[in-house]
């Protein structure tokens, strides 16, 4: 496999006031560790001179705050750390780096209150589904992209907090 698109992810909504060890721990282990681990064992199998390919998958937490959400946000925020330090450390190895902010998504979790609340900040007047994010994914492991990394692209169809 040349690609490896990553797409670990938790949230949970928790106040600051009532987070616990665990639960942040539980952030981190599937959103920077798996997500750490997964990226140097793809590293490890490359063994070609171009053409190795990571996508991560981040969020908006640079974009705007994201009360209650502390734990996610926190960590999505090291996977955009990561995101940039293994470009660097892995463009030798003819692999890119890259991760992308597909913003609020509708792949089955949403209410119908929440898309209400949500689609008046798309100015294309709808959701995001997960065939927007993916037209992006592929163009990041197209050869076409091939002089991308180190980018956080933010896909999120102009989302406005």
């Amino acid at each position: 496999m040349d690609h490896l698109p990553l797409t670990p992810l938790i949230t949970i909504i928790i106040c600051i006031t009532n987070l616990t060890a665990e639960e942040l721990d539980q952030h981190y282990i599937v959103n920077v560790r798996a997500t750490t681990l997964l990226s140097s064992k793809f590293a490890r199998n490359f063994d070609k001179k171009s053409g190795g390919r990571i996508v991560n998958m981040t969020s908006g937490q640079f974009q705007g705050p994201m009360p209650g959400e502390l734990a996610y946000a926190t960590t999505k925020g090291a996977v955009d750390a990561l995101t940039i330090t293994l470009a660097a450390e892995l463009a030798p190895l003819g692999i890119t780096v890259n991760a992308v902010n597909p913003g609020p998504t509708d792949t089955g979790w949403m209410t119908e209150d929440i898309k209400r609340e949500l689609t008046p900040m798309f100015p294309f007047g709808r959701i995001g589904e997960p065939k927007d994010v993916a037209k992006t994914i592929k163009f990041l492991v197209s050869d076409d992209a091939d002089w991308i990394t180190g980018q956080i692209i933010h896909a999120e169809g102009g989302f406005k907090r």
